[in-house]
């Protein structure tokens, strides 16, 4: 059985830009491999993302960095403090806003973080004060006396934002935090993150198998079965795809694919009877290519690439709501003070 730290021994500490130092971490469950030796640093002020299916080890992976649980191996720093020996220090410098709702719906919005404030030993003129900033901030100051059971989905989100943002963490979790949420009012949320994170040099940390969302970050880490399998910025994974993308639908994809590779040079794929390759300059190339294509064409499109097309090209498949590749998610629903 491996103990904590044991796959790490030529740890140095980090570098002091760095707000979370991540080494070798891994956690197991039983049998279960949730999370298989991860290591990333997220700088001071950064937009950091965890982007994978659900199951594929990223709630675990945040669990572990906010002291939710012990790893099974490797360990984290955060603002210097190691997760598993420091975790009342970790756990003032950090808000965390779980998947899963942990409001109390019998209270009001106001008192909702009151009772957080007080969970956090805020002393009463700051908590005051700050309670009326978060509230202002996520436009709900008019609904402060309103209980929460009559609030939105989204409504009840910014409210957890808030929460999480009342002691003036260094780092905020947010794990897959517009899940659910339509658009207009995902778009609002992360409004309001990147005026806190520009504002208040907040370190930003966040699960997500949305890929539009994921492009809010300053870099993201590509997550499957429990292993990073890439971590570049958003526009350096889509450079990696190799090219513009170019799909087409024929009455036989077999022999479509094949004179693409014959006669091209091109590696292409076939999905759900779909033709798909990367060429470089795909505006420049479609014109030639459709007046010499021997095959009968029903549709071809093209367009740049996107992170579903980096995850496709790292892992074969493409992420679809509801996947469980492999890791195991746990949603902690407990709250906790300092």
């Amino acid at each position: 059985m491996e103990t904590l730290h044991e796959n790490a021994p030529n740890y140095e500490p980090p570098d002091m830009l760095s707000m979370i130092d991540v080494r070798d971490l891994a956690k197991r469950f039983g049998s279960l491999e949730a999370v298989r030796y991860v290591s990333f640093q997220v700088a001071k002020g950064e937009v950091f993302g965890l982007l994978g299916p659900n199951g594929a080890g990223k709630t675990t992976t945040i669990s572990m960095m906010s002291t939710l649980l012990r790893p099974t191996a490797g360990f984290a720093t955060l603002d210097g403090f190691d997760v598993v020996n420091d975790r009342s220090e970790v756990r003032r410098s950090i808000g965390l806003v779980f998947q899963l709702p942990t409001l109390d719906e019998s209270l009001t919005a106001e008192q909702n973080l009151r009772f957080h404030a007080f969970a956090y030993g805020m002393k009463a003129e700051e908590r005051n004060a700050q309670i009326d900033r978060m509230l202002t901030l996520v436009e709900l100051w008019d609904r402060r006396k309103d209980t929460v059971r009559d609030f939105s989905g989204g409504m009840r989100r910014r409210l957890e934002i808030a929460r999480g943002l009342l002691h003036n963490p260094k780092v905020l979790f947010l794990d897959e935090p517009t899940l659910g949420l339509d658009p207009q009012t995902r778009r609002r949320i992360w409004d309001y993150l990147h005026q806190l994170r520009d504002g208040h040099d907040l370190t930003i940390v966040l699960t997500t198998h949305y890929m539009d969302e994921a492009e809010n970050c300053d870099r993201i880490a590509v997550i499957d079965e429990g292993r990073i399998v890439a971590l570049d910025t958003p526009d350096q994974l889509k450079a990696q795809v190799g090219g513009d993308l170019v799909t087409l639908t024929s009455p036989d994809p077999s022999s479509a694919a094949e004179e693409i590779r014959s006669r091209f040079g091109l590696t292409p794929t076939i999905q759900e009877k779909t033709v798909r390759f990367q060429v470089p300059g795909g505006e420049a190339f479609l014109p030639g290519f459709i007046r010499s294509f021997s095959q009968p064409l029903e549709a071809i499109g093209l367009r740049r690439p996107t992170l579903d097309d980096v995850f496709l090209h790292l892992t074969g498949r493409e992420i679809r709501d509801g996947d469980h590749v492999g890791g195991a998610q746990q949603s902690p629903s407990r709250r906790y003070g300092r």
